[in-house]
């Protein structure tokens, strides 16, 4: 299930000079992924792709996957994609009153989380994809002791066809993020 707020490239009412800067904008035009869940580090990582990765005339879309249940009731199934849905709305008003200029589109997904980004990366032809970093655990440095979403993130810096930049909030007292890529891990970004 996917749904998208979307944009004419037609220009209207202006001289032909505002066409074609208009037409330039739409070339140069990048789209930002954001993977969002509910935790507040994929909503500071949204932000922070907001702020400091999406231009004006750039495309922000937010995907929300959610996991196929492997047995429950339609009611339930119906409930959890209504209040997916209506949360992931409520981040589209919230990023579009931040930054009006940057145009955002919502998908909300069911299916395995790692190869339904990896598909809509492709799909979409993403330019970027941002996800969200937890604090390692102290035991990541061997891959058996690594937790689902620490693996999520390596896997989508590792496999996804665009630059992919994991985010997440310097610890309090610090100020600043903390972003790895597949080139950098852990660079400290002060902003």
């Amino acid at each position: 299930m996917g749904f998208s707020s979307s944009s004419s490239s037609t220009c209207y009412f202006s001289t032909s000079k505002d066409c074609k800067d208009e037409e330039a904008l739409m070339k140069n035009k990048k789209r930002v992924m954001v993977l969002i869940d509910e935790s507040s580090r994929a909503k500071q990582a949204m932000m922070w792709a907001l702020t400091h990765v999406a231009n004006r005339g750039d495309l922000l879309t937010l995907l929300y996957v959610i996991k196929k249940p492997r047995n429950s009731v339609d009611g339930q199934n119906k409930e959890e994609e209504d209040e997916a849905i209506n949360f992931v709305n409520s981040l589209v008003s919230l990023c579009k009153a931040c930054k009006s200029e940057v145009e955002v589109e919502s998908l909300v997904i069911k299916g395995p989380k790692l190869h339904t980004v990896l598909n809509q990366v492709k799909k979409l032809e993403v330019s970027v994809l941002v996800v969200s970093q937890i604090k390692p655990s102290p035991f990541s440095c061997c891959s058996f002791f690594r937790n689902r979403r620490e693996n999520l993130v390596e896997q989508c810096i590792e496999r996804a066809e665009c630059l992919t930049m994991a985010v997440r909030k310097q610890s309090k007292g610090v100020g600043g993020y903390l972003v790895s890529t597949r080139w950098q891990k852990n660079f400290w970004l002060l902003a």
